[in-house]
């Protein structure tokens, strides 16, 4: 069995982590994490804090990786606006790519993870079903920086690349910039001790549109594949759990598992009206013995209020993936009430 390194650049957010996790349980891999953050749980994984919009400290905390054979990316720096966004996602990409490359004869491929903002989702209605052969949108949009980097960079050189384009990645992960799990499962436990019932706090036509999602552990299986799969190389696939759902189905079956009343929609901005929901939360903490997290540093609000604004269809399809050999697929309310029980499970919410 030939022995692979993947090296998960981003290795704690919610992608990473979940990569990290479903790597360490192969035996042919073995797996270094970057992330400027520490761990928080124990793995068989290497970690390495890196600054890597840094240069010089990537060339000196990524010396010795001679081995990695994978590159998966997975590192995400938010910025206020779109413009704002380019310039340091494409250097921490560029310095990672460059020092790894340098140092490593043996790297085969780089899988790099964007989103459904390559098709424009962020900007209003767009083509759905969205396939990857679609128009790119007016720029800018850091993803197309990224790809474009990639396709130029390989040019000549003996690895390969593959682009995954998954949309709304939900699993285990805490302090995620965008945790819409997570998000959900508090913003559920601040209204029930306020004596709130469960409302959706979005748009109305948000409500009964379409929505999509990627499982977690899911995308990790695709990564995996995407890595590996010789069909894979310099290719760019679409990764959703294959079905779609509508946020009125899904809100009452949270309704449920959270045993509370479901109301009608209610419109919110919940940056506006959770910011002084401190002191609520961490009254809920003491009260039913949770690990103590800040809420800032697990509900990302702005985040929520875009998913829950969407008012129109969000699509995308996953036959090209398909027919290059990744059929996995998971219901996704059974994702979400599985995600909802392990964070009780790790008493994070109530």
């Amino acid at each position: 069995m030939e022995r692979k390194m993947g090296l998960v650049v981003g290795g704690l957010g919610v992608i990473g982590r979940n990569l990290v996790d479903h790597l360490t349980k192969l035996d042919d891999w073995d797996v270094t994490a970057v992330s400027r953050r520490r761990p928080d749980f124990e793995s068989r994984a290497r970690f390495i804090s890196v600054d890597l919009l840094d240069r010089r400290d990537c060339e000196e905390k990524l010396t010795g990786l001679r081995t990695v054979t994978h590159m998966m990316y997975a590192a995400l720096q938010p910025r206020p606006t779109l413009a704002a966004e380019v310039e340091p996602n494409l250097t921490m990409l560029r310095n990672a790519v460059e020092v790894i490359e340098a140092m490593a004869p043996l790297l085969q491929r780089i899988v790099l993870t964007e989103g459904v903002k390559a098709y424009g989702v962020h900007l209003g209605p767009f083509k759905t079903p969205a396939k990857e052969t679609d128009a790119r949108h007016m720029p800018p949009n850091f993803y197309y920086a990224q790809e474009d980097f990639l396709r130029e960079r390989q040019a000549g050189r003996n690895w390969t690349w593959c682009v995954l384009r998954p949309d709304v990645v939900c699993g285990f992960s805490v302090g995620s910039p965008m945790n819409l799990t997570l998000m959900i499962a508090v913003y559920a436990a601040i209204s029930k001790e306020l004596g709130l019932p469960f409302r959706f706090p979005g748009k109305p036509k948000a409500y009964t549109s379409l929505a999509q999602f990627t499982d977690a552990e899911l995308h990790a299986r695709a990564t995996v594949w995407a890595a590996t799969d010789p069909r894979c190389a310099n290719e760019i696939f679409n990764v959703a759990n294959g079905d779609y759902y509508r946020w009125e189905e899904l809100w009452s079956a949270f309704a449920r598992f959270f045993d509370m009343p479901l109301a009608p929609p209610q419109t919110i901005s919940l940056a506006t009206f959770m910011a002084d929901k401190g002191p609520v939360w961490d009254a809920i903490v003491r009260k039913h013995n949770l690990v103590p997290h800040p809420l800032e540093q697990i509900a990302a609000w702005p985040f929520g209020d875009f998913i829950f604004g969407c008012d129109y269809d969000v699509m995308s399809s996953t036959i090209k993936a398909r027919r290059h050999g990744f059929a996995d697929c998971i219901d996704s309310e059974e994702m979400f009430l599985r995600l909802f029980a392990q964070f009780r499970a790790a008493r994070i919410i109530p």
